[in-house]
């Protein structure tokens, strides 16, 4: 599975430009390719344009646009290439479905092949990258820059530039000690330990968040389009893109350790992509409780649920083991009995058959440390690591 390995770009007023105009090429593209493909539906015999058609179609359209022409047309091919994939992801059933991209929002652009292989190394402390039609950007050497077959030029909400390599991280080897944990995600507990430790995931403090409150209210009362609401965008898009790098520090910390201590991590097996999808539903058919979803789907997302998952797959290739998540967090850990009741609260979890009281959710993380799955009728199946011994022991 591939990662990336994350570099600040500091490029020249020129170059900025320059790479501005890569970023609307791509989301010009991107947009269209969107908007050809929102046109067809099941049932139609006509199938929307494939990636070879709609690449005849960029030169044909570069032919005639001398905006268009003006790029590169390496970066707008990518682009074609990345739709295609997005939705093959989507039928796949691992991502969901390609959105509109917009300007300020989306401002970033790929590179495959040779062309990202061109990465020299200046000092100590700098290297630069050759990308197409800008020339050699220089990059900030925080770490050894890998060996990479493509990379992604990006810009923030704060007007930060990154590169990021797509390269196969070398895995974590574990201790060694039989050690397994379980990892129980939350909203309110970002993840809760089978042995018994609560992190989480750090976020602004309060003055930061009284700060980001006052700046929203300035920009509800400002006029679009003034230089005024521009300003504030901006000092949002800071706060945010801070509680962001707090987030992945913590989330790449968090990994590390936990594939370093412990040969086997358990997790929940949670659809995250479904979990996280608006309840506002459609004008004929409106949802139910939509801020309360909203307000749980926010909460979702700024603990880091996916990125722990992931970079934890990464680091500890092969020892991370995804558990059914049904009835966790109503089992109790020490007789396996299962009751709705016996979670009292958010944070107490008290057996009414053997009295056993626990943190709720770190009793679900030693459920998920067993590898226990509940059937619907209560029941506690077989530990995930007897049934693979049932397993060894019946195909013997």
């Amino acid at each position: 599975m591939n990662g990336m390995s994350r570099f600040r770009l500091a490029p020249t007023p020129e170059q900025e430009a320059a790479l501005l105009g890569h970023c609307a090429h791509a989301r010009y593209v991107w947009n269209l390719a969107l908007e050809q493909w929102g046109m067809w539906s099941p049932g139609r015999r006509r199938h929307p344009p494939r990636y070879v058609e709609q690449a005849r179609q960029l030169t044909e359209a570069r032919s005639g646009n001398d905006w268009l022409r003006s790029g590169s047309q390496t970066v707008q091919q990518q682009a074609l290439r990345d739709f295609a994939q997005a939705v093959t992801n989507l039928f796949g059933g691992t991502h969901q479905r390609p959105t509109w991209r917009k300007a300020g929002i989306h401002e970033g652009f790929r590179i495959v092949g040779p062309r990202a292989q061109r990465v020299d190394k200046l000092n100590r402390k700098w290297a630069q990258v050759l990308v197409p039609k800008v020339g050699w950007v220089k990059l900030r050497l925080s770490k050894p820059v890998p060996h990479a077959k493509s990379y992604r030029v990006t810009r923030d909400r704060r007007g930060r530039w990154h590169i990021a390599f797509a390269v196969v991280p070398d895995p974590i080897p574990g201790p060694g000690t039989g050690g397994v944990v379980g990892v129980d995600r939350g909203v309110t507990v970002s993840a809760a330990l089978s042995t018994g430790e609560k992190l989480r995931v750090p976020t602004l403090t309060t003055g930061e968040r009284r700060r980001l409150r006052e700046l929203q209210q300035r920009l509800a009362r400002s006029e679009k389009g003034s230089n005024h609401r521009a300003k504030t965008r901006s000092a949002i898009a800071k706060l945010k893109a801070r509680e962001g790098d707090r987030r992945k520090d913590w989330v790449e910390q968090t990994s590390t350790r936990l594939a370093r201590a412990f040969d086997v991590i358990r997790v929940e097996d949670l659809r995250i992509v479904q979990m996280t999808r608006s309840a506002k539903g459609t004008v004929d058919n409106p949802g139910r409780r939509v801020r309360q979803k909203a307000g749980l789907n926010r909460g979702i997302l700024a603990n880091g649920w996916g990125q722990l998952v992931q970079r934890l797959e990464d680091k500890a290739a092969g020892r991370v083991e995804k558990i059914p998540a049904a009835y966790t967090s109503q089992t109790c850990s020490r007789c396996g009995t299962r009751d709705r009741e016996a979670r009292e609260s958010q944070a107490v979890f008290r057996c009414r058959t053997c009295n056993y009281s626990a943190n709720a959710d770190v009793n679900a993380a030693v459920n998920i440390a067993a590898g226990r799955a509940v059937n619907a009728r209560g029941a506690t199946a077989v530990p995930v690591a007897e049934k693979r011994e049932l397993q060894l022991s019946t195909s013997a």
